[in-house]
């Protein structure tokens, strides 16, 4: 007679193995990689070479899915609630992961219960612009000394209530000392056509989006709000050097997966993630987009989205963000 004991060890190998096989033999077919935003943006346009790279070294295509809505909580959604069989993967943005929750009483999934993070994916600085025809700042500290003078202050503007442009302005007004006000635009495009036509004064804007519009001339450039200057604004100071310390914001994203995916799965993502951020020839195409890829561990990715999620709760908690 075999004790239960056995028996049991025995029913929960037999259970595995069947996952065990399908992880071994991941991937067999075609895979989605879902974005939360729409076609052209930065998420977008990272993702897109994202999934190109992932392709090449799966041996299957990565195709992008864009589901858009809800400040990527709709795609960010679709993932988490997916089979978690590694065929559906996510471009989740930082708002998806360490932002929305705190804006959204009724969130449709939980990013520490229902998404693992395989890979950090890519990160670009954000910049403070002004338009450069209504607005005679040429540095950071010019345009404080400006703004301070205006009876009425600066209106700043974003894509979009709770999103990192909207929040980096808040903070930039709060430690600077401006009084802002928030003019919130249905994306980024109408955002950066009000900056043009003078109905905001500045935005600290998502590198990638502010780029086209900088290299010509309609916007100027004061800082990044990255630890050290970008290889695509060399000219351009950080924040800790134009005046203002303490203020290191990016926008990034990672590679997510539903929690229950198979660790072997999570395994393979995370090294060819990593083989895509090392890449020359990856890095050069990323360059144009003001993006760069990252690749990392799972623990690395997890790691830092819970590093910085205090950050976006203050930083929400002050802006008085709500989207319920």
């Amino acid at each position: 007679m075999i004790p239960r004991r056995s028996l049991l060890s025995v029913t929960t190998m037999l259970l595995a193995t069947p996952r065990l096989a399908r992880a071994q033999s991941w991937p067999d077919r075609p895979l989605r990689l879902v974005v939360g935003y729409p076609p052209g943006g930065a998420v977008d346009l990272a993702a897109r070479l994202i999934a190109e790279a992932l392709g090449s070294r799966l041996g299957q295509p990565v195709v992008v899915e864009n589901r858009t809505g809800g400040g990527g909580t709709i795609g960010t959604a679709a993932v988490a609630h997916a089979t978690p069989d590694g065929y559906t993967l996510g471009a989740s943005a930082v708002n998806s992961l360490a932002i929305n929750q705190y804006l959204y009483r009724n969130l449709p999934y939980d990013p520490q219960r229902d998404l693992a993070p395989a890979s950090l994916g890519w990160e670009a600085p954000l910049v403070v612009v002004v338009p450069a025809e209504h607005v005679p700042a040429r540095n950071l500290a010019e345009f404080i000394a400006w703004a301070k003078a205006r009876r009425d202050g600066v209106a700043f503007g974003s894509s979009g209530v709770g999103t990192t442009v909207h929040l980096s302005g808040e903070m930039l007004c709060r430690r600077a000392g401006i009084e802002g006000t928030h003019i919130p635009f249905r994306g980024g495009a109408d955002a950066l056509t009000g900056m043009l036509r003078g109905d905001i004064q500045v935005t600290v804007d998502n590198l990638p989006t502010a780029l086209p519009n900088l290299r010509g001339g309609k916007l100027r450039a004061l800082a990044v709000t990255s630890a050290a200057r970008s290889p695509d604004l060399p000219d351009v100071p950080t924040m800790a050097e134009a005046g203002v310390p303490d203020f290191v914001v990016t926008s990034w994203g990672a590679v997510t997966v539903p929690t229950a995916t198979p660790a072997a799965i999570i395994d393979r993502l995370s090294i060819a993630m990593r083989q895509i951020a090392a890449d020359p020839e990856i890095q050069a195409r990323f360059r144009p987009t003001g993006n760069q890829p990252l690749g990392t561990t799972p623990q690395d990715a997890a790691a830092r989205i819970a590093r910085e999620r205090p950050m976006w709760e203050q930083l929400v908690r002050v802006s008085g963000a709500t989207l319920d």
